[in-house]
């Protein structure tokens, strides 16, 4: 600890997003740049904690050494700090964007006042690491003649082949799409995580001797198809990391048409588009000019706010079921769990700025699509609906929309890999295998991540990343 005092003289201050309506007319990161000052001085409210429970499985999946860290920044010795945060996470600076941050929820420090700022100095230590020249590929010194193949190029996937690589194994990863990255790439917008901050990790990988094959559909029929006992024959182990990607449906009257798209579907094509062509090929659906809904709150509901603003939407609602949070802590919801309180994201402030109010609405379930008699989306009835999810009588309401979103999460993965090699599956439909083990009933086979256990946080990826690869590693070391 850097200064004992330092928590009880210094406030929270965290780094600022950039101007609301500026960065609604680019997809640039909403991020400004941090002062190394005021993260010294972040770094000096972390407490000599009896407990650190930030680094608890409660509050850092991956274990993050952050009360070292804090400290190291607090004393300006970045170079070590960053060697600390390499020691239990791969990739920093995907989670220093986009990671909720239960670490926050669990500081000690946060208990009483507001917490240490955790989340901006983890992301400025990786910064001011690329920055400096710091980060730079370490191939391992010799190879075991193993070979592993990993399907699925998110983060679960791509921190196991890191870590296997670094074991000396010799890794291929496929990807279905046309780039690596998965959740990364497509799945997460360029205003939290610009791709060329992908890329440039990935680019470490390939250096350090991984190999990477895109436009490679394990299982699938297609003219990509790789047949997946070919790829089980071929390698001394496979690692399923193919995400959890089967959406949640809506399937109230009207569902099938136009006009209603999962987030996903919507997020993806955006960032295809414009990463091909700055959205000048028209690949995308475009909000522009359309009076949108998306329904389902979390992440993915913000990025598909955040997305239809820039494309210059003519108005925006956002429906949630559940009821509205509290501002702070209610009883059931004690320090150091996760706080389940009322949050401003940066799709919502945007919103907010452009259309004058916050376009949550809470406690409302979809009814029925409306279309016009050629089938034309015309909007949604709703209806209110109880803390209990039982509609409220006379609450019925007409939503007009143009384009409704679907972000109500996902079911788990998709099953064709899992068919064709006769994985038993578990109660939720996912992967079965335990964890810290990762072993599925097909002898070879691994699972890791979403598929294996449902859709969840990047940071657990990354951990489930590295366990498997531990695992992996110690049965072909046998």
């Amino acid at each position: 600890m850097g200064k004992p005092t330092g928590f009880k003289e210094f406030t929270r201050q965290t780094v600022p997003y950039r101007n609301a309506m500026e960065r609604l007319i680019d997809y640039k990161e909403i991020y400004t740049a941090p002062e190394d000052d005021a993260l010294r001085t972040q770094g000096a409210r972390c407490m000599d904690c009896g407990v650190p429970f930030c680094q608890s499985e409660n509050g850092c999946p991956v274990y993050n050494l952050i009360p070292e860290w804090n400290d190291l920044v607090y004393n300006g010795r970045w170079e070590e700090a960053l060697e600390r945060l390499h020691k239990t996470n791969n990739f920093p600076e995907f989670t220093g964007r986009v990671c909720p941050a239960p670490c926050e929820g669990s500081c000690v420090l946060g208990s009483t006042e507001p917490p240490v700022t955790i989340k901006n100095i983890e992301n400025a230590i990786i910064d001011k690491g690329f920055e400096n020249g710091w980060v730079v590929p370490k191939p391992p010194v010799s190879r075991s003649g193993k070979t592993v193949a990993v399907v699925g190029s998110g983060p679960a996937g791509l921190a196991a082949a890191a870590q296997l690589n670094q074991a000396g194994h010799s890794v291929t990863v496929y990807e279905r799409d046309d780039r690596i990255g998965g959740l990364l790439m497509y799945g997460i917008p360029n205003m939290k995580l610009e791709k060329d901050i992908v890329d440039r990790r990935v680019n470490i990988l390939r250096e350090e001797g991984i190999e990477f094959v895109t436009g490679a559909d394990i299982g699938g029929k297609g003219e990509n198809g790789i047949g997946i006992d070919k790829l089980v024959a071929d390698n001394d182990a496979v690692l399923l990391a193919t995400g959890a990607t089967t959406p949640r449906d809506l399937p109230i009257p009207n569902r099938e048409g136009t006009g209603i798209h999962f987030a996903m579907e919507f997020l993806k094509k955006n960032t295809a588009s414009l990463l091909d062509s700055q959205l000048e090929n028209g690949n995308y659906i475009s909000a522009k000019g359309k009076k949108v809904i998306v329904i389902g709150g979390g992440d993915t509901g913000t990025d598909c706010i955040g997305t239809s603003l820039r494309h210059g939407c003519e108005s925006l609602v956002n429906f949630e079921i559940m009821p509205k949070p509290p501002i702070e802590r209610a009883d059931d919801n004690p320090w150091p769990l996760w706080p389940k309180i009322y949050r401003v994201d940066y799709g919502h402030e945007e919103a907010a700025k452009k259309f004058g109010e916050d376009p949550r609405v809470y406690s409302v379930s979809g009814k029925e699509f409306v279309r016009d008699e050629d089938g034309t989306l015309l909007g949604i009835n709703t209806v209110n609906v109880d803390s209990n999810f039982k509609e409220i009588p006379g609450s019925v309401r007409f939503w007009e929309a143009d384009l409704i979103l679907l972000s109500m999460g996902f079911l788990g993965p998709e099953h064709y890999v899992s068919e064709a090699l006769g994985l038993e599956l578990d109660g939720r439909s996912n992967y079965k295998a335990e964890y810290e083990e990762f072993e599925t009933s097909s002898p070879k086979v691994f699972a890791a991540g979403d598929c294996r256990r449902g859709q969840s946080l990047v940071v657990r990826a990354i951990d489930e990343g590295r366990k498997v690869a531990a695992k992996i590693d110690e049965y072909l070391s046998v």
